[in-house]
């Protein structure tokens, strides 16, 4: 195996053949699929049990909205990564995910390898979406920090390095091409980020973009 047979996934999807076919394709590529389920209140319960480290997650469900499916997911393992895997491209239930606690969106268009590489960069906490959706997230976090843009408490020191990671991330630079630029090991940008997470009471990669933004450092100059 390359290392992922450890990652436990748990795939949340109302139409049986599409559940079993991602299901399939991630046994296949060396995934632990914990569980495959078709709703939401099912995933909720079992969550804590199964502790999935990604959950695939389609965002329209017969029983509970997909925004309270991620929420109950998180509440009972907050360690998950939720990537939603929908139909929809509607800029609206993106947003509505994203603020929920969801990582990444993908559109259930995407090629298998596409998907495959999308939950484990899910798993890595890098937050993944469909082309064109990256920028919606973004625009949507700048434009709601130019709005209420505050100095607030006085912030919590980061070294000189973990704001330069900072500010890539909230430009929507990967770990990879970080890693890339400031010549480090993907261990390294994850483990400045991880501290930086930590130093700020912050829980997931997508927290820490809206932080930044909010405090401008996406920005230039």
């Amino acid at each position: 195996m390359d290392g992922r047979a450890a990652l436990r996934v748990m795939v949340v999807d109302d139409h049986p053949m599409w559940r079993d076919g991602v299901a399939r394709d991630l046994a296949e590529a060396g995934y632990e699929v914990v569980a495959a389920v078709g709703e939401g209140a099912q995933a909720v319960r079992i969550a804590g049990s199964v502790r999935p480290g990604v959950v695939v997650l389609d965002l329209q469900l017969p029983d509970l909205p997909g925004t309270q499916v991620i929420q109950g997911i998180l509440a009972s393992c907050p360690d998950a990564r939720i990537l939603m895997l929908s139909a929809s491209g509607e800029q609206q239930d993106v947003l509505d995910a994203v603020k929920a606690g969801a990582t990444g969106y993908l559109v259930k268009s995407a090629a298998r390898e596409e998907f495959l590489a999308a939950v484990r960069r899910t798993a890595e906490g890098d937050p993944v979406f469909t082309p064109g959706l990256a920028g919606l997230v973004l625009g949507e976090f700048r434009r709601l920090a130019s709005v209420t843009r505050a100095e607030g408490p006085e912030a919590p020191r980061l070294t000189e390095r973990e704001t330069e990671v900072l500010r890539l991330v909230a430009k929507g630079v990967t770990y990879k091409e970080i890693a890339e630029r400031l010549v480090l090991s993907h261990r390294t940008v994850q483990n400045h980020v991880q501290n930086t997470l930590g130093k700020l009471q912050l829980h997931s990669r997508v927290d820490l973009v809206r932080y930044a933004i909010e405090r401008g450092l996406d920005e230039d100059g």
